[in-house]
């Protein structure tokens, strides 16, 4: 396979974690006696722009369907940093009700509800059909297709340029960057801002990240890789922050490369050093990643092993997809972990992808008072904590298994 940026033969990999089925493809109980589709979870990084990617197996299609299960507003803390970005950038770029907000990968509306709130126009585009109707039913315009230069063309035509566009935790979810990217310098208006987040490669080498790879995650984004594939495709950063969501990421602020007059801000330069000093353009900055993936495989078996042997009771909270990415890797089943719960209700009653392990209610948690739960989504663990703050009560105790096992 080559580069999907750069068109580089891939020689170099980063990690291997077996096959696993689509993270996101939830199995309801009349699909249970049905065989499960598994594909190789392999990521190589190139050694020409240092973007680190999946190797392909399936089409977007396949993975982002009509009834795509992952709903943004399921997290308080998630929305109330949508919020703040919201107001951050109504006040820094002076939009109003003449201004156009674009927000692609949209989901359920978590983000422009608060622009809609504001009485600034705004648009969504989410090819997720279930995702998409939660949006609409909050008054939000929803396109339903996938984003790239087509689309961002005759929305142009339509006269839909953009003052703002918002990509969040959607650029590693494309598998032609080079398109994707380039529809955004087609969409914005000539002083029009884009704004990208997304998990920081960075973070998931050094932290053992290693479960925020599936499928779904066509790339693993470092600014390096980013400002590079933003140059070749119109784009141009002018600012990177760093926000502690989904485990560290970051925000990157672009202009359009031509018409784009604001200066570089410290920032950028500041970012690729810091990037430099720790390797991120060096193979061996990746070689360890395997090992430290492996060892964090063995210590939750290990815990769940013994607690089996001990007669201790483990459920697991959030049915996430980096948690299916760690069960699958790790061999767990329902022998080792009998449920998981969340408060997604359109995840509920459904089973987790490879491990067939079922989804419960909040209520099936309190009545069964486990010793121990494994929360999966340990990017918001102290969300979590404080939701279940309760099972103390029974002398219940939390475990996270990134980087590693901890009990708290």
């Amino acid at each position: 396979m080559k580069c999907r940026h750069c068109d580089h033969e891939l020689t170099k990999p980063f990690l291997d974690l077996g096959s696993a089925p689509p993270s996101n493809a939830y199995l309801r109980a009349d699909t249970l006696e049905n065989p499960e589709i598994w594909l190789p979870l392999k990521l190589m990084v190139c050694d020409s722009c240092w973007l680190a990617q999946t190797l392909d197996f399936t089409g977007r299609e396949n993975l982002f369907d009509a009834d795509y299960a992952y709903f943004s507003s399921c997290s308080a803390s998630w929305l109330k940093h949508a919020e703040q970005f919201v107001t951050t950038m109504r006040q820094e770029l002076a939009l109003d009700e003449n201004s156009l907000v674009v927000e692609v990968a949209a989901n359920d509306g978590y983000l422009l509800q608060y622009v809609k709130a504001a009485g600034i126009p705004c648009l969504g585009i989410e090819p997720t059909t279930s995702t998409a109707n939660a949006a609409r039913d909050r008054g939000i315009p929803v396109i339903e297709k996938f984003f790239g230069t087509e689309l961002a063309q005759e929305l142009k035509t339509n006269q839909q340029s953009a003052d703002l566009t918002v990509a969040n935790n959607v650029l590693a979810h494309v598998p032609d960057i080079n398109d994707f990217v380039a529809g955004f310098a087609a969409l914005l208006k000539p002083q029009g801002v884009a704004s990208f987040e997304f998990p920081h490669l960075l973070n998931m080498v050094q932290e053992n990240q290693f479960d925020t790879a599936y499928h779904e995650h066509y790339s693993y984004l470092s600014l390096h890789a980013v400002q590079a594939i933003f140059e070749k495709n119109g784009l141009q950063v002018f600012d990177v922050q760093e926000w502690p969501t989904h485990g560290g990421s970051l925000r990157v602020l672009a202009q359009r490369h031509d018409t784009g007059q604001r200066d570089q801000r410290d920032s950028v330069a500041g970012m690729l050093e810091k990037e430099r000093a720790a390797g991120i353009a060096d193979v061996a900055f990746y070689q360890n990643a395997q090992k430290q993936a492996e060892k964090a495989k063995f210590e939750l078996l290990g815990f769940l092993l013994n607690c089996k042997k001990d007669g201790k009771k483990v459920a697991a909270y959030g049915a996430a997809a980096k948690g299916n990415t760690l069960l699958n890797f790790s061999g767990v089943r329902p022998d080792l972990l009998s449920y998981v719960v969340d408060i997604n209700i359109h995840k509920q009653g459904k089973y987790l992808p490879g491990s067939r392990i079922p989804i419960l209610t909040e209520v099936e948690l309190t009545a069964d008072k486990p010793d121990y739960v494994l929360i999966l989504p340990w990017n918001l663990r102290q969300e979590i904590e404080g939701q279940l703050s309760y099972i103390r009560a029974w002398g219940g105790k939390f475990v996270t298994a990134i980087p590693t096992l901890t009990i708290f």
